[in-house]
């Protein structure tokens, strides 16, 4: 009996001895299979792009423009924008290119032709940003500077031919501000396209010296009323003082550098948009390669920098819808040249 006893012992602690192993293996198991949560990247920081611009930001033509550019970019990617406005002055907006330069920004873009020379003087003291401005094709010889331009002559003859057809009294006023870059480039087009559309059209074009006088655009609009006008188009943030007269007098508007519809939707046909986002995606990639300037770029009709934004709250003629369309076309393949 005692003998069976202590076999039974043995057989009983044999079988835990067992147990325990077996439960002691499935302990390792789970160790072995529980592994530590995959680490989460930290997303990348933001891409900083700081703007400098000599008119308000959502003036509804050059400034807006840029800004309205640069936040498309957003669509695409993380960005950070500081903007500073208003900066006429050139030596307000150099000191302004300057600190956002300290303040580490990747991309400044200096949206002024009058901002060149100082541009010139403090994209070498920051080798390590990114710098753009326009509208030009300058870079100065650097290799962090980026220049941009649109070839607006190709919206102003589009538009052109339009106001053409449309004109009743065959007299066309022309606000222009100063006789230079992509406003002189759009009043050249513009009177191309109108002449070429409409041989007995007379095309008035008066620039008044300022890219901000909205007083001196608007005496010039009524100038323009009075000398039989019954279209008229302009560049430049002053040209809000021209569309009211426009809008007082029933006369038709043409825009350009941004959508002018809603500034008189009854009144504005069209208008010829900057789509800065267009070159500003291809620095940002030159940016992510490593590059950081010495390139000039031009926002055209065939790239997708211009558009012609027609105003579906006017009622636009399909023949004349259809001109327009035939002339992008034949702008786009080289069969219209614009000067």
């Amino acid at each position: 009996m005692k003998l069976h006893k202590f076999f039974s012992f043995v057989l009983i602690a044999g079988a835990l001895a067992l147990f325990a192993a077996s439960c002691g293996s499935d302990d390792d198991d789970d160790t072995v299979a529980t592994t530590a949560a995959p680490t989460t990247e930290a997303p990348a920081p933001p891409l900083r792009i700081a703007i400098v611009s000599p008119s308000a930001s959502n003036d509804l033509a050059f400034s807006q423009s840029i800004s309205d550019g640069v936040n498309a970019l957003g669509d695409e990617r993380n960005i950070d924008v500081a903007i500073t406005d208003g900066t006429f002055v050139v030596e307000e907006a150099a000191a302004q290119i300057r600190a956002y330069a300290d303040e580490g920004y990747d991309l400044v873009i200096a949206h002024g032709s009058q901002y060149g020379g100082s541009l010139e003087e403090i994209a070498p003291d920051y080798p390590d940003t990114t710098f753009a401005w326009g509208t030009a094709a300058d870079t100065f010889g650097l290799d962090n500077v980026y220049a941009y331009t649109a070839a607006a002559d190709q919206g102003g003859y589009v538009l052109g031919t339009m106001a053409g057809a449309l004109t009743n009294s065959e007299v066309i006023g022309v606000v222009g501000p100063i006789e230079v870059g992509d406003a002189k480039l759009y009043v050249d087009g513009f009177k191309a396209g109108a002449e070429a559309q409409n041989s007995n059209a007379n095309v008035s074009v008066v620039y008044i010296g300022s890219f901000s006088d909205v007083a001196l655009a608007t005496e010039t609009a009524q100038a323009h009323v009075g000398q039989g006008a019954d279209v008229m188009t302009g560049s430049a943030q002053m040209v809000v003082g021209a569309v009211g007269v426009a809008q007082n007098e029933g006369v038709l508007w043409f825009g350009t550098q941004a959508d002018q519809r809603s500034l008189a939707p009854e009144i504005v046909v069209a208008s010829q948009v900057y789509k800065w986002e267009v070159i500003l995606q291809q620095i940002v990639d030159d940016m992510d390669s490593g590059a950081s300037g010495g390139k000039a770029f031009v926002v055209t009709l065939e790239n997708g920098g211009l558009e012609i934004a027609y105003n579906d709250a006017y009622d636009l003629p399909a023949n004349v819808r259809q001109l327009a369309e035939d002339t992008i076309a034949g702008i786009i393949d080289g069969s219209i040249s614009t000067s």
